[in-house]
């Protein structure tokens, strides 16, 4: 079998909104005809997935009654029984029903704000009866455009209290459930709240139950606040607190575009897969590979299956030129450093013997400052990994 070719043990996930996308937009009406769910599943698994996440309106459309909610679920575990995936991960639709125009949990209406955690309660259980461990919250409304509606401070307090509520919720109905919050610095709202994986970071270090919150960085979100995926990533990691991730690609300075992984900077995705993958030798992500992204308005529903299964490869082809590029003798040699465990260890720990072992010694910065890294061969060698020059 072609070694590109995606398999369950990859953990490749797509929502049921991303290859179900009809390609509406602000201008333009549906290309694609609306694919039922239970027929996605089918088709993830024949692409070689290993899973399927949604939002609740995604699999019971809002309004449903009991009913047809059960029957719903009942046909969705079929599926998923019948082609092997699983829901790694589930969320809540808070941004669709015009109820939802000024916010969810940061509305100033406290009647829309228990509308909201009525809503995630109810998804969370259905996110659980599927079998989901994570549950992304992505605030697509909390945010405003007349900045006087609110004091931000208020928009955080509330915020807060909505996921302290549904963490005790969780915890009180003895689920085994981990948060993932999602940044994004605008759209739909003119500026939304905790735009970035970092507002995200410091905000979970103020919630109650702390521990089940983690981060969700999404590719795109990132790019469009002009930040370095990479090392937003990089942190969350560091804090153990990527908990999920979400891959697409994204033009810098345009507008939420969700496209192929890696059709865009795939010098990012090169990085961003390395870091991933642990092939530097750092922790490598245990976690699903989650696929955030859509088929252009273009296309198709076979083109939606060429999406699907060029994100997959792609991530898969970026892993393999990340390890040759990371076992390649002379990216080892630019990296090796300067070795000097004593100092190592002095300028990591305080005592008073260390400040003053420091303050003695001599740097001899001016030397330092004449020595050449390399950068500059090491950054042409993943260039030629990634074109092929190199390690093919």
């Amino acid at each position: 079998m072609d070694p590109f070719t995606p398999v369950p043990a990859d953990r490749f996930t797509f929502g049921l909104w991303t290859v179900g996308n009809v390609g509406r937009d602000p201008f333009g009406e549906p290309v694609r005809a609306a694919l039922a769910p239970t027929y996605i599943v089918q088709k993830l698994a024949e692409c070689g997935a290993w899973g399927v996440n949604l939002h609740d309106d995604d699999l019971v459309p809002y309004g449903s009654s009991a009913a047809k909610r059960d029957a719903l679920v009942a046909d969705f575990k079929a599926a998923l029984e019948d082609h092997g995936l699983v829901v790694p991960m589930a969320t809540t639709n808070l941004f669709t029903h015009p109820v939802f125009k000024d916010g969810a949990f940061t509305s100033n209406d406290p009647r829309v704000r228990g509308f909201a955690l009525q809503k995630t309660m109810n998804a969370i259980d259905l996110g659980v009866e599927l079998g989901a461990s994570t549950y992304v919250f992505w605030g697509g409304r909390e945010g405003a455009e007349a900045e006087a509606c609110r004091d931000p401070r208020d928009a955080v307090k509330r915020m807060r209290a909505a996921i302290d509520f549904l963490a005790a919720y969780v915890q009180d109905q003895g689920y085994d459930l981990r948060f993932a919050l999602e940044a994004k610095p605008n759209e739909p709202r003119g500026d939304n709240y905790f735009p970035t994986t970092g507002h995200m970071l410091h905000f979970i270090s103020t919630l109650e139950h702390e521990a089940m919150v983690g981060v969700n960085p999404e590719v795109a979100h990132e790019n469009m606040a002009g930040l370095s995926f990479v090392h937003g990533v990089a942190q969350a990691m560091e804090a153990g607190k990527l908990f999920h991730i979400d891959l697409n690609a994204q033009k810098i300075g345009r507008y939420d575009q969700d496209l192929r992984f890696g059709s865009e900077d795939v010098k990012q995705a090169f990085f961003l897969v390395r870091l991933l993958e642990g092939t530097a030798g750092g922790p490598r992500y245990e976690g699903p590979r989650h696929f955030d992204a859509h088929a252009y308005r273009t296309e198709d529903e076979d083109g939606v299956w060429e999406f699907a299964r060029g994100c997959m490869r792609t991530y898969k082809l970026l892993a393999a030129r990340a390890r040759a590029f990371d076992a390649d003798p002379d990216v080892r040699a630019l990296l090796a450093g300067v070795a000097d465990d004593d100092l190592e260890h002095r300028i990591a720990h305080y005592s008073k013997d260390n400040a003053t072992a420091l303050r003695e010694r001599d740097f001899a910065p001016d030397t330092l400052a004449r020595r050449g890294l390399g950068y500059e061969r090491l950054d042409q060698l993943a260039l030629e990994y990634l074109l092929g020059a190199r390690g093919a």
